[in-house]
């Protein structure tokens, strides 16, 4: 059988969902293909969406009219904002969540979207023809044919898990691995190589000793991931917190001759940011104690996910070690924690939009990049879905710079440097952070996914209202003046020193220990005018304030991304044979080569590539 469309997307993990939603919604008639309908955006390891950075994904996900803010506040069973006592820049919301209710709200999206189907098989073969990627065959004999085709098969391709010295072929426990696909693919002159992930041991929580653990509740302010205040439904539920000791240790060590990761049966690099258990006790042999989370898999079930604990040790040795910990005296799994090996392709292949340089019309996203988790996926999944419709349409490609978003940097970062462990997203990367908040993703991005057809109109009037409100909030509180009998005796409680003249309300809020909702219970004017934002108050609030207490560094960050930026509007791709360059270094010339970057902002960011050679190539580009 022959089915036709326009998008086809392999794999429905959180790259694949984002990938397929965004082309449908663009207009694009859309195929996801996935091996298992039931296992649709599986939360595969840890239950949560968000974290350190990753929280600042969703968030503008969410603001480009992408869906996993939306199903992860629906989904939640807690909600913290990470980083508090840090700067705004650095404030990453992260929420756990009901894995099987994620996985079914995201299947009720999809079923629901115009213009998307799904079907369940195992594509084998890639249809190249020309040179354009045409379609796939599947194992059950299908062929559907394309205009484009997305790869966001996660850890699926040619996936192999360990346990000790069992190792089983698949790409996620009891689901069968993808063959045949990567061998397609490779064959058309696109690069491969393998990567390791892993995931912890899963335990019965009535097995556990709470009392002797540390409760961890969640947070239930007006915080979300989605800016459409997506309300959360579910029961809200704790974590619990133990540490490692010195026994664990020591049974831990026992068994790393048995270890795939020292034994020589897995070759493949794991991620640095996120090791396993044993990983932890060779590397850090000085600590005596790791840091381990109890966290709830969903709202009713007893399992519970042990973050931290990540093996691929054998399963007595998991166990026995995890024994040791007092409050886990007596656990009983569920299954142990395992490695698992899979196939990835060399994402300097690829253009800013996420196709193919070697194969036209073809498209990756996720882990098959080289990244882990899933907010990194579900971002590159949204752009790759939202080029692959705009190239059908005929329309120029949608990209985000890094001084505009998170996911911009994660592609640009993918793009010019490639990978050598498995990348994940940290607010390090982002040069520019100040710029890249998570509350203001909805006021840098809606009105750019609006422009082309991805943000609905309610999105793009809401943040239109939240930007006309902020602004009007701050040109209130810069013309209020406030005398000093009125409010001296709020600001010794709020642990700042006390006015001696008067001055603007704007002075007030410049300082750390004055926060707009706090002062506003001492300032009528002020607070009838929050009142009558009605339940947005708290967002207006915070936004005005952050603008207002950051507004120099915000400023000097922002002339830095446009000096930067100037070197961005230098197209080079195209117009020179690096290999001929000899005023270039030997690296300079071998590393441009094989990126052929666009921009001579990008040649400045490809590890190598150093100023001098930079500056050789600006001479030439004014020439």
């Amino acid at each position: 059988m022959k089915f036709e469309y326009d998008v086809i997307v392999i794999g429905a993990g959180h790259a694949g969902c984002e990938a397929a939603a965004a082309a449908a919604n663009l207009g694009a008639k859309t195929c996801l293909m996935t091996i298992d309908m039931n296992k649709i955006a599986q939360m595969s390891c840890n239950p949560a969406i968000g974290g350190i950075a990753k929280g600042q994904i969703v968030r503008e996900i969410d603001a480009l009219g992408g869906y996993m803010g939306i199903i992860t506040d629906k989904a939640a069973i807690q909600f913290r904002m990470l980083n508090r006592s840090k700067g705004p820049a650095m404030w990453s919301p992260r929420a756990q969540c009901d894995r099987m209710k994620f996985s079914l709200l995201w299947r009720e999206t999809l079923e629901n979207i115009p213009n998307l189907h799904m079907w369940q098989d195992v594509a084998t073969e890639l249809i190249v023809e020309d040179g354009k990627a045409v379609g796939v065959r599947t194992q059950l004999g299908a062929e559907f044919r394309a205009t484009c085709t997305v790869i966001t098969a996660g850890t699926f391709l040619n996936g192999l898990m360990h346990v000790g010295k069992v190792m089983i072929e698949g790409g996620r426990v009891a689901e069968p691995a993808a063959k045949g696909l990567t061998e397609s693919i490779t064959r058309h002159g696109i690069r491969s190589d393998r990567m390791k992930t892993g995931t912890p041991v899963r335990l019965d929580k009535r097995s556990i000793n709470l009392e002797l653990t540390e409760r961890q509740d969640g947070e239930n302010d007006f915080h979300r991931f989605s800016y459409k205040k997506t309300k959360r439904e579910l029961t809200q539920r704790p974590c619990w917190m133990c540490y490692t000791n010195p026994e664990v240790h020591e049974t831990l060590r026992s068994g790393l001759d048995e270890s795939p990761l020292y034994n020589g049966q897995i070759q493949s690099i794991g991620p640095r940011y996120c090791p396993s258990i044993e990983t932890k006790i060779v590397t850090f042999a000085e600590r005596d104690k790791h840091l381990l989370f109890l966290e709830p898999e969903g709202e009713d079930t007893q399992e519970i996910y042990v973050n931290g604990f990540s093996s691929s040790l054998p399963m007595e040795v998991q166990l026995t070690a995890l024994r040791k910990i007092p409050a886990l005296k007596d656990a009983v799994a569920y299954r142990p924690g395992y490695a698992i090996e899979y196939d990835f392709f060399d994402p300097t292949q690829l253009n800013h939009t996420l196709e193919s340089k070697v194969v036209e019309n073809l498209y990756f996203a996720g882990q098959v990049n080289g990244t882990t988790g899933y907010e990194e996926a579900a971002g590159q999944g949204l752009m790759a879905g939202i080029n692959a419709a705009l190239k059908i349409a005929g329309k120029e490609p949608f990209t985000l710079k890094r001084d505009e978003a998170y996911i911009g940097v994660l592609i640009d970062d993918l793009v010019t440097k490639g990978v050598d462990e498995p990348y994940r997203m940290f607010t390090s990367r982002a040069e520019y952070r100040i710029l890249l908040r998570e509350d203001d993703a909805d006021m840098r991005l809606t009105k750019k996914s609006h422009a082309i057809g991805l943000a609905d109109d309610e999105r793009y009037e809401a943040v239109c209202r939240k930007e006309r409100q902020t602004q009007e909030l701050t040109t209130f509180i810069e013309g209020f003046s406030i005398k000093p009998n009125l409010i001296n005796e709020a600001l010794e409680k709020m642990g700042t020193a006390p006015l001696t003249h008067g001055c603007k309300l704007i002075s007030l809020i410049e300082r750390p220990q004055v926060g707009i909702m706090e002062i506003s219970q001492y300032i009528k004017a002020l607070g009838d005018r929050l009142e009558k934002l009605g339940d947005d108050k708290e967002e207006i609030a915070e936004a005005t304030e952050i603008q207002i207490k950051y507004k120099g560094y915000i400023e000097r960050e922002r002339e830095l991304a446009e000096k930067t930026n100037r070197l961005e509007n230098i197209r080079i791709k195209g117009k020179f044979n690096y290999s001929e360059l000899q005023s270039l270094s030997t690296e300079a010339r071998q590393k441009l080569t094989a990126i052929d970057p666009e921009t001579l902002a990008q040649a400045s960011r490809i590890p190598g590539v150093s100023p001098s050679d930079i500056n050789v190539l600006l001479i030439l580009a004014q020439k």
